[in-house]
């Protein structure tokens, strides 16, 4: 199956739309629709996002989202069956529209947004010189990820085997949270001479603190705090089981 065919029929049929309809409105073939309805054909997302564009689907904030993530974060093939339903109790209640802009105002945004008690956040990871490789999809609560916006969080891919003592392996994704100074105990990701680096962080006193890491062996470093910046808290690890 489809998820952007899956998500182009479930927007249809909460519109009260035909096939027909929607080829008038977007140009592309009843045909055509159909297939990628069925999963018969791939459709491209550029083209998907058009054609939902067309029958009333307002853009979202959330520009950095493809229409496959959209997609992803809801099981269409549970919505369907309710936006069949709830077209049908339309239908059975006032005439049919034959005009797509006649159809009721109150049908707006998609399907994911109303599936979702949450938004969700494109939250970006990062390699360890801190460009973009990969991202994943949080929810927002309370206009927080993990008590931090939204904006300053992200995932940090571990580069290397330099924190494996601490259950930490190249190749995890560590979820940082900002913080402003050090903490003491905690797993955080600091900038020391233009160079990243994940460490255990111990306080020594009000001006110095200790860097620790744990490859083959234990290491521990005594580093003023005005030589370093704080780059943020690591909250949690996640990681791939091996196949």
């Amino acid at each position: 199956m489809s998820r952007l065919g899956d998500l182009l029929k479930t927007e249809r049929l909460r519109r009260d739309m035909t096939l027909k309809q929607v080829s008038r409105l977007s140009g592309v073939s009843a045909d055509y629709l159909k297939a990628v309805e069925e999963g018969k054909k791939i459709i491209p997302d550029d083209q998907a996002r058009r054609i939902l564009k067309k029958i009333g689907m307002t853009e979202q904030t959330e520009q950095g989202f493809t229409l496959d993530d959209i997609a992803a974060t809801v099981d269409l093939q549970t919505v369907q069956p309710k936006a069949e339903s709830r077209a049908q109790q339309r239908a059975d209640a006032v005439p049919a529209f034959t005009d797509a802009a006649k159809q009721d105002d109150t049908v707006q945004g998609s399907v994911w947004l109303d599936a979702l008690q949450s938004v969700l956040k494109r939250v970006p990871v990062v390699n360890a010189v801190m460009e973009e490789i990969d991202h994943r999809l949080l929810p927002v609560l309370q206009g927080r990820i993990e008590g931090a916006s939204p904006d300053k969080v992200f995932y940090y891919k571990v580069p290397d085997d330099g924190m494996r003592g601490f259950r930490i392996l190249k190749d995890d994704l560590c979820f940082i949270v900002p913080a402003a100074s050090p903490i003491d105990g905690a797993v955080m990701l600091v900038e020391r001479k233009g160079m990243r680096m994940l460490c255990k962080v111990k306080k020594l006193d009000s001006l110095s603190i200790l860097l620790q890491s744990y490859d083959r062996e234990y290491t521990a470093e005594p580093c003023a705090l005005p030589d370093i910046a704080i780059l943020g808290h690591v909250v949690r690890v996640e990681f791939t089981l091996p196949e």
